[in-house]
């Protein structure tokens, strides 16, 4: 049984209002709206489809907490910082990852979405399909990028890596 399934399983079952149960899954999701200065239309849908397909359904475990999670993205020095509260909105930690690894596959996402966005607004979206499999390709990349650099601090689900990934190019848009 996949992280996400267990955890889709604790919450129909019952046993995720238990306070003894551990939800390893993010309650919550906030981006820290100081670093963005603008988004285009089609980003901020991308954002809210993120942050709506997140919380719907994720695996988020970090290290020696049990969940579930309220959490703030935001970018400092280079760095993701993930801010964790518990439930109540206490403070738990800040988890750092350096963005080095992740200047690539953000700028190709970028300019695979810009290719996507401009066809899906032409009269003829001729290559949609070439250049939407070619976006998949990199979010894929990267979500497993995400997972390896987080291994060892969080133990996440493909799919919420994904739906991060998104949510951390939003932060990249200066």
């Amino acid at each position: 049984m996949s992280g996400e399934e267990i955890a889709r399983w604790h919450r129909h079952s019952g046993l995720a209002n238990r306070p003894s149960m551990a939800d390893p899954r993010i309650i919550d999701i906030e981006l820290d709206e100081r670093t963005i200065i603008r988004r285009s239309d089609e980003i901020e849908q991308e954002r809210k489809v993120a942050i709506f397909d997140l919380l719907e359904g994720n695996f988020f475990k970090p290290d020696g907490h049990d969940g579930p999670f309220r959490i703030l993205l935001r970018i400092e020095d280079n760095s993701l910082a993930i801010a964790l509260k518990d439930e109540e909105d206490r403070q738990l930690e800040t988890i750092r990852l350096g963005l080095g690894r992740f200047k690539r596959p953000v700028r190709d996402y970028f300019a695979i979405c810009e290719s996507y966005f401009k066809a899906v607004r032409s009269d003829s979206p001729r290559g949609l399909e070439a250049i939407d499999m070619a976006r998949r390709s990199i979010h894929n990349e990267a979500a497993e990028l995400l997972q390896e650099c987080l291994d060892g601090k969080v133990e996440l689900d493909f799919d919420t890596a994904r739906r991060l990934f998104t949510l951390i190019c939003v932060l990249h848009i200066k």
